[in-house]
């Protein structure tokens, strides 16, 4: 049987979906929604500050709490949230940098607390009329 390019090993793909999560740890930082998935309730977020693995977008899980219609794009947040971290083996992140040109040392998921709306802009706006 010929195998595709594609195809990743089972030994990789048994050990990230059964990944060991750590306890979480909870993050406060800015940013703003980029997309919606209603299906999945989830959303994309740009955050302004980065998380541990240097991204600054990431998917976040929302509470049943918060509605999906109840939020805006690109309006700026506050979000509050749990970093779960799992990490991956040696052979593992080995294999994914060198067939797969991925660096990844540990797999995480966010996981939406909270968040509130920012007011960005208005004072700033008119600093800047006045400037000028």
């Amino acid at each position: 049987m010929v195998k595709k390019k594609d195809d990743i090993p089972d030994w990789v793909t048994d050990e990230i979906q059964n990944a060991k999560f750590k306890k979480p740890e909870e993050l406060k930082k800015s940013g703003y929604i980029l997309e919606f998935y209603d299906a999945d309730n989830k959303v994309d977020v740009q955050l302004y500050d980065p998380v541990e693995d240097g991204r600054h977008i990431v998917t976040m899980d929302l509470p049943k709490k918060v509605k999906i219609d109840d939020l805006v794009k690109g309006e700026v947040y506050e979000f509050v949230f749990d970093q779960h971290k799992a990490p991956i083996s040696k052979k593992v992140s080995e294999y994914l940098d060198k067939e797969k040109e991925i660096e990844m040392t540990a797999i995480y998921q966010f996981e939406l607390k909270s968040l509130e709306l920012l007011e960005v802009g208005s004072s700033e706006a008119a600093d800047n009329d006045a400037e000028e």
